[in-house]
């Protein structure tokens, strides 16, 4: 490619706000994959973890089914166990200053829901710098081109030639700005459209998760997907 055209040519002949535009495409990029990257990688854990969860109710005490679920406190699933267990055995124990405003079924959900609120805000962080890098990088770009045109048109004007070898060259240097947000942009929308929906899949396994343990921590049953409730062999410790 000629060295008068093409993205080093935009650099070089761009004024700061051209190189001030693009660097903050680039910056913007950078953030949008770091953090599509970090999150993919938690979601997949997080699936991996969901799937040992199901392992948790065939053991023979509690001990035992946290052991199942690994040794990683940041697991959601064992600190919703250790949460329900903890919010049970807190009811019992001041169960006299407490059986009369909240029973063992409210205290127990309440624990349940605060620690998958906790963990629901941890899942999304990130997606709001996804969010915006998609919906501003493409006007970002094409205020660079905007800017790059009026430039371009008052150099050629200046000039006093207006032939189309003139025009086309900076014209089309200014638009790849344009097509530098939209190349930010993509990978944005489609990085959070994906980011939802796993996040999406590890949250219903979680909230299946919490009313099974709601379940066991009230009645000593987990209800079972047909709506009976079936004993399990868990021992409470």
């Amino acid at each position: 490619m000629d060295s008068q055209f093409g993205l080093m040519h935009v650099w070089q002949q761009g004024d700061f706000v051209t190189k001030a535009v693009a660097i903050l495409l680039v910056g913007m990029s950078l953030a949008s994959w770091i953090v599509i990257l970090v999150k993919a990688f938690d979601i997949v854990r997080y699936k991996r973890m969901a799937r040992r969860s199901g392992d948790f109710w065939h053991s023979e005490d509690f001990a035992t089914a946290l052991d199942k679920l690994g040794k990683d406190d940041t697991n959601p699933f064992r600190v919703l166990a250790l949460e329900g267990r903890e919010a049970a055995a807190h009811h019992r124990n001041t169960k006299a200053h407490l059986h009369d405003a909240l029973d063992v079924s409210d205290w127990i959900t309440r624990a349940l829901r605060n620690t998958i609120d906790e963990f629901t805000a941890r899942l999304q962080t990130g997606l709001a710098i996804l969010a915006s890098v998609g919906s501003t990088a493409p006007f970002i770009g094409l205020f660079g081109t905007v800017w790059g045109i009026y430039h371009a048109l008052m150099s050629i004007g200046s000039a006093g030639q207006a032939t189309i070898d003139k025009v086309a060259g900076p014209i089309g240097e200014a638009l790849i700005m344009t097509a530098l947000g939209l190349a930010v942009a993509i990978p944005a929308v489609l990085g959070y459209n994906a980011l939802v929906r796993g996040n999406k899949f590890v949250l219903t396994k979680l909230n299946s998760f919490a009313h099974d343990l709601h379940a066991y921590f009230v009645t000593g049953a987990r209800v079972q997907a047909g709506g009976d409730s079936t004993v399990v062999a868990l021992k409470k410790g």
